[in-house]
């Protein structure tokens, strides 16, 4: 039997979510792709005034796990408007403890801490790797640098109790998070696929000041593992940051190859489909010239646990680009005003087996069309406004518009948008459906990849109807480019937002951040930002 094809956007998204493992390898990739794309790399402690240019492309990182990149128009001139996409790198997953050093019941074990609200019954009897960033020695110099590891293969497993031993298992599975979800990484007294391991080497966990070491901290086995993959001795290892993953690659599946069966698409599907059409916007030989608003794309870290970081949507990372394209109070106030700003998260797909979870008139479908996201609880920072101008975006490209809200008797989710709208900016919440989110294994669709890729690229257009290229609108599991129509949206904005303006938008300059560690996100010494 032929297998059906899927759409070609979707192929890449698969590549790029199997090769994305964690917050680090996603901006890692997504920087590979703009500077194939002719972006150049900045720094934020550079002055940008020497560096920034009409028609430059541009992006930075910081923490390796959150990124920036824009796009300086022709004509630009300061308080000019940023047309932004925000979204997350960041997933529910297990990390690994800074003493992780455990064993029981001749299990070698690994402590490990939740990270964001996980379907965590979903992360039992998968088959689970390793993958983060480590700090190793320089070997060309006196100074540390960080390398990104991925380990790959079946190295741990969380097992269930067999029902034999739990007869209530299928009437209400509960567990222990801290005593019952422990990782086993493999056996104290021998190991089946390597050398003996001593039982008082591994046997108890280091407690107290005596754990304040990298080599004794965690199991000698994983350490050399580790060094091995990055080449590197275990010695040189001094820190590192591990989640861990399904090592089950992201595939397409369904009778007509409809879905997508993967992790992470909350919300690596808005992270991929933005910076896709960042690059493409550019690169295409059929994109349109840079004009008007300034292009932003913004890919935030630590969305899952409230955004509040130096990488998170609550950090310095957006008023600054603001202040350092707009210095001054009043044209900084004017790129405020001038600015839109589309938060792409996923959203909650209608269930066919939990159909009462939906409010009963706002039930999104899979491959159904960009989803549009309100509550009145500011929840989402969608109005009447932003849900008109997106409405107007998408169906002039042909696309379609779904609505979701949450039932009363429900509590809401929420994105970054909102605690981005507090900087004045006129923001929507959009997304695309999806089942599953927050498990190990999530569902997606093929379609809504595939066709909101061709909203990226928009022909030119004579008169009234000229577009202004603006990547205001990049949905949520699509690649869309959405433009700007210059009468439609621009003038009508202005006369809209007379009734609305913004006057908690704050003229303060952000602090100056300086860091005294050397990171990929400041010049790096060589290779230092290359994954193994």
């Amino acid at each position: 039997m032929v297998q059906p094809s899927i759409p070609p956007a979707a192929a890449s998204f698969l590549e790029f979510i199997n090769a994305s493992p964690t917050p680090f390898h996603a901006v890692h990739n997504a920087s590979e792709r703009l500077e194939g794309a002719g972006f150049q790399r900045i720094y934020e402690k550079d002055n940008w005034e020497k560096q920034l240019k009409e028609g430059g492309r541009y992006f930075f990182t910081r923490n390796q796990s959150s990124l920036i990149a824009f796009t300086i128009p022709k004509g630009w001139k300061e308080g000019a408007g940023l047309s932004i996409v925000a979204t997350h790198t960041d997933s529910p997953c297990l990390r690994v403890r800074p003493v992780s050093k455990r064993s029981k019941a001749g299990y070698l074990q690994v402590g490990v801490e939740t990270y964001g609200g996980g379907i965590w019954h979903s992360w039992f009897d998968r088959d689970l790797s390793l993958a983060g960033r480590v700090i190793v020695t320089d070997k060309n110099s006196t100074k540390f640098t960080s390398r990104l590891v991925n380990l790959k293969r079946p190295l741990l497993r969380i097992p269930t109790l067999a029902i034999h031993l739990d007869r209530t298992v299928n009437d209400n599975f509960k567990f222990n998070q801290e005593t019952q979800f422990i990782p086993i990484l493999g056996q104290v007294a021998s190991q089946l696929n390597g050398p003996p391991v001593p039982e008082t080497s591994d046997k108890n966990p280091v407690i107290g000041v005596a754990g304040s070491n990298v080599q004794t901290n965690h199991h000698a086995s994983l350490i050399d593992l580790i060094a091995e993959d990055i080449s590197v001795s275990p010695e040189e290892i001094h820190d590192f940051e591990l989640c861990l993953y399904d090592v089950q690659p992201s595939q397409a599946g369904g009778i007509n190859n409809e879905f997508i069966f993967s992790p992470r698409l909350d919300n690596l599907m808005s992270s991929f489909c933005a910076v896709e059409a960042m690059a493409d916007s550019v690169s295409s030989d059929r994109a349109v010239p840079l004009e008007g608003n300034v292009n932003v794309i913004a890919l935030f870290n630590h969305e899952e646990i409230g955004s509040v970081s130096t990488s998170g949507a609550e950090s310095s990372l957006l008023p600054t680009l603001f202040h350092r394209l707009s210095p001054t109070p009043a044209a900084h106030a004017q790129s405020i005003s001038r600015s839109f700003l589309v938060s792409a998260d996923m959203g909650h797909a209608i269930h066919p087996s939990y159909m009462d979870s939906h409010e009963q008139v706002h039930r999104p479908e899979i491959n159904g069309g960009l989803v549009v996201k309100t509550n009145a609880k500011q929840r989402y920072a969608t109005d009447a406004v932003g849900t008109f101008l997106i409405r107007k975006l998408v169906e002039n490209r042909g696309g379609r518009i779904q609505e979701f809200e949450v039932r009363n008797d429900m509590p809401c989710g929420s994105t970054v948008g909102p605690m981005l709208s507090k900087l004045g900016l006129r923001t929507v919440d959009v997304g695309m459906p999806m089942l599953s989110m927050h498990s190990i294994r999530e569902t997606g669709g093929t379609k809504d990849v595939h066709e909101r890729r061709s909203l990226l690229l928009v022909s030119t257009m004579s008169g009234r109807g000229r577009v202004i290229p603006a990547l205001v609108a990049i949905a949520t599991g699509v690649v869309s480019g959405v433009y700007i129509f210059q009468p439609l949206i621009i003038q009508e904005r202005d006369k809209l937002v007379t009734l609305n303006q913004s006057p908690n938008a704050t003229n303060n300059a952000p602090p100056n951040i300086t860091s005294t560690i050397s990171r990929p996100d400041s010049p790096p010494t060589e290779d230092a930002s290359k994954p193994a």
